[in-house]
Order: C-alpha cells, then sequence, then structure tokens
C-alpha cells in the first residue's frame, strides 16, 4: 500500500499482538465448540486423528498463504494474488467467494450464538440473539480498526485462557480422581475402540472437522493494516501448528477422557455438556460464557475480513468504487454496511427455519472453503514459479512447493466428494458449478461494462 493509500484509505492500525489473536479468534469458533457434537456422534474419539489431519492440511495451506502476503502484504490479498498472478477471472472468482464465504460463516456464527443462549434461557427465540449480536458487533467495527483490533484481542485472550484452563482444570480431574469413576483415558479406547464406527465414520466426518478450520487465512487479509506485517504475518503463520496442537487436539483428548463419548448429552455444545454431567455446573455456565464469546469472535472477525475484502475488490475495479470509501477513521463504512446488509438474512433464516439454520450454513460454508483453499494453493503454485522467474527473494517460504500444494489440491476434491455423500450436505457441492456460473456471468458483465466506459476501473461509477 502506497502512502497515498495509507492517508486516505485504511488505515496500518493493527499490531502485532492484534494479528496474532486475530488469526487465532478465526478459527476457533463454532467448528470446534458446537460443531464437534455431530462428529463425536459419527466417528468418536477418532475425531481427534481427524482434527489432527485437518490441521495439517490448513497449516500447509496457511504457509502457501504466507508466502504470497509476507512478500507482497496488501488489502484484498487472495484476490490481488489470483489477479496478479493467475488472470482476471481468477481474482474476481476469488474475492468474491471469499466474501461469500465469510458472509456465510458469519450467519453461522450468529446461528451458533441462539444455541448457545438456550443453555440458559431455551425460551429465547435464535433470532434474537442473533439480531443483537449482529448490532453490538457492527457497531464496534465502525469504530475504527483499533477498536476492532482490540476488541478481537480480548475475545482471544477469553478463548485461549478458557481452553488452556480446561485442559489444565481436565488432567486435574482426570490425575485426582475427582472427575468421578466414569473419568479415565481409557474413555478414549473403551466404548467399541478409537474407531467405534470403523474409518468410514471418521472418513464421513472430515468435511465438517474442515469447517472448523476455516478463519485462519484471516492472516491475509489483516496485512494492509499490520504494522510490520513482513516479521508479524510469517510469525502467525508458523504458530497455526501449534495452535492447532493445543486447541484442538489437547482440549479433545482431555475432554473425551472425562466421559464415556457415547453418553455425552446432546443439545450444545459437548466442551459444555461434559462438565455438566460429571456434576461441574459452574465450569459448564464459565464455558458457555466462553463458547458465546467465540462465536462472537469469529463473527467480529467476519465484519472485519468482508468490508476489507470488498474494499480490495473495488480496488481492482471488481466491486463497485463507492465501496472504497472510507471515513476519517480509516473505516471502510460502505464495505461494512454492504456486508451487514447480506449477513442480516441470517435473522430471517433463523426466524423461518430455526432448527434446520446451522446444519444449511454449515454446509454451504465447507464448499466455499473448499473453493477458497484451493484458489488460495492453486494461486501460489503460480505465484512462486513467477516470483522465481523474476529473480525475487523470498521473505518467507511455503513447505514442500509444489507437492504440498498437490496435496492440499488432491484433499478439498476428497472433501467435495464426501459432502455428495452425505445426505443433507450434498446440496452445497451442487451448488459450486451454479456458482462459477453466477461468478463468470458477472465477470463478463463487469468486463462489457468497463468496455463500454472506456477502462477496466470503471465499476460503479
Amino acid at each position: 500500500m502506497n502512502s497515498a493509500q495509507q492517508q486516505d484509505g485504511l488505515k496500518r492500525g493493527l499490531k502485532n499482538r492484534h494479528i496474532q489473536l486475530i488469526a487465532l479468534g478465526g478459527a476457533i469458533g463454532t467448528g470446534l465448540f458446537l460443531g464437534s457434537a455431530s462428529v463425536l456422534k459419527a466417528a468418536g474419539p477418532s475425531m481427534i486423528l481427524g482434527y489432527a489431519i485437518g490441521g495439517i492440511i490448513a497449516f500447509m495451506i496457511m504457509r502457501q498463504l504466507g508466502e504470497m502476503v509476507a512478500q507482497e502484504p496488501v488489502a484484498g490479498s487472495f484476490s490481488h494474488f489470483a489477479y496478479k498472478y493467475w488472470g482476471d477471472f481468477p481474482g474476481f472468482l476469488s474475492g468474491w467467494n471469499y466474501w461469500v464465504l465469510y458472509v456465510l460463516v458469519s450467519m453461522a456464527e450468529l446461528t451458533a450464538v441462539g444455541t448457545y443462549v438456550h443453555y440458559w434461557w431455551p425460551g429465547v427465540p435464535t433470532w434474537v440473539s442473533a439480531l443483537v449480536c449482529f448490532a453490538v458487533i457492527n457497531a464496534i467495527n465502525l469504530a475504527n480498526v483499533k477498536a476492532y483490533g482490540e476488541t478481537e484481542f480480548w475475545f482471544a485472550i477469553i478463548k485461549v485462557v478458557a481452553v488452556i484452563g480446561m485442559i489444565l482444570f481436565g488432567g486435574y480431574l482426570l490425575i485426582s480422581g475427582h472427575g468421578g469413576p466414569q473419568a479415565s483415558i481409557t474413555n478414549l479406547w473403551a466404548d467399541g475402540g478409537f474407531f467405534p464406527h470403523g474409518f468410514h465414520g471418521l472418513f464421513m466426518m472430515l468435511a465438517v472437522i474442515m469447517f472448523s478450520f476455516g478463519g485462519l487465512e484471516l492472516i491475509g487479509i489483516t496485512a494492509a493494516e499490520a504494522a510490520d506485517p513482513q516479521k508479524s504475518i510469517p510469525k502467525a503463520v508458523n504458530q497455526v501448528i501449534y495452535r492447532i496442537l493445543i486447541f484442538y487436539i489437547c482440549s479433545l483428548a482431555v475432554l473425551l477422557s472425562l466421559y464415556p463419548w457415547n453418553q455425552v448429552a446432546a443439545g450444545g455444545s459437548p466442551f459444555v455438556m461434559i462438565f455438566s454431567q460429571i456434576g461441574s455446573t459452574l465450569t459448564a455456565n464459565i464455558l458457555n460464557v466462553v463458547v458465546l464469546t467465540a462465536a462472537l469472535s469469529v463473527y467480529n472477525s467476519g465484519v472485519y475480513a468482508n468490508s476489507r475484502m470488498l474494499y480490495g475488490l473495488a480496488e481492482q475495479g471488481n466491486a463497485p468504487r463507492a465501496l472504497m470509501k472510507v471515513d476519517r477513521r480509516g473505516v471502510p463504512y460502505m464495505a461494512i454496511g454492504l456486508s451487514a446488509l447480506a449477513t442480516f438474512t441470517c435473522v430471517i433464516i433463523n426466524y423461518l427455519i430455526p432448527a434446520e439454520a446451522l446444519g444449511l450454513l454449515m454446509a454451504l460454508v465447507v464448499a466455499a472453503l473448499v473453493l477458497n483453499w484451493a484458489l488460495i494453493s492453486l494461486t501460489h503454485l503460480k505465484s512462486r514459479k513467477a516470483m522465481v522467474a523474476a529473480g525475487e527473494t523470498l521473505v518467507f517460504k511455503s513447505f514442500w512447493f509444489p507437492v504440498s500444494n498437490w496435496i492440499c489440491l488432491a484433499f478439498m476434491a476428497l472433501i467435495l466428494v464426501i459432502l455428495a455423500m452425505t445426505p443433507g450436505l450434498s446440496v452445497s457441492v451442487w451448488l459450486v458449478p451454479a456458482w462459477l456460473i453466477v461468478m463468470w456471468a458477472g465477470y463478463v458483465f463487469k468486463r462489457r461494462r468497463a468496455a463500454t466506459h472506456g477502462g477496466a476501473q470503471v465499476a460503479g461509477r
């Protein structure tokens, strides 16, 4: 970002601590705390292995993204790199796909808020909880980027402290015997083995597991507003693997050791239900506050990510130029407003079909996430070749190029196959071709409009 953009556009108001916690905040939310309920039911203790596999794939993709972002920190980084190294349509597609992805993620998180609130007040409609949180988080993001960064920092701190505290407290209950007679590490294999439903049970849940890791790519979105991106971005990316190890693998291992997996009550987060069932009501209530905070944290990141992606698209001429408007504090208020309008449909969905809302949104998120990550990996293949050919010295390299790219792409294809085979989720796969057609039509319209007005940057004028 040049100096003029710095003065009149987005502001570099995010410090290293913000970048670290924003990346963490995007990855620890409904997918882990609530989505793990369906994974537990289908896969049993083998879900731990599933999250490890998904985490490795996510880490490789984040290294690929990190290489590009550290080399050239810009707003709307996904679409910028696809546009630069691949072509006009891939840039157009990756930007709008990510925007739709995080609109869907935001809708899913707001829906999850209602489920958590039901733990205390079952009579409160889901749409009411979603509406209240929608208003509060958007108000915070309209303040300035520092307000967002500070809010997300403290949201993430709460999650970090709580999950580490849960691991330590759960470990204490296991070792001391205060967790009750059922608390034992043997719960990981006692009831039907580590694979109680065979490998097929775990295999079919890989798509749901990948929902949990959507959000790690927020590292790329923060680049344009990071104070020192060439240091903070690589550091944030490298810490992803440790976060996955601690916050997914360790927490699930401790959790599933405390109580037989096949006796965990349904209707909420397994993290909350297990502590509730072993008689630790206070801990269960505290954890419910944490999972509620986690959902708000991811939605907070969603508002930020969506507005910055729209800003980047407008900067490229792939969205109306009006979306580049910022106030005196550097807040892209037009982009925030459009994203908020799209996300608000979640309130309507929860009013009309509250029982089916979360499952539907999660399926759509996974399909959009697969497309997004595939575009990142493909773009990285092209960017590395271009940068090496240009004689550039890479600031931060990805692992095992190009083998890791092909592994990730094969895994993304596998996830689509699993979605297509899963009742209730298959609709998301069949919507992918329709979505690509819509994107192509939008791209053609944008090109023709640009040609009519005599330039490529007239979209929205």
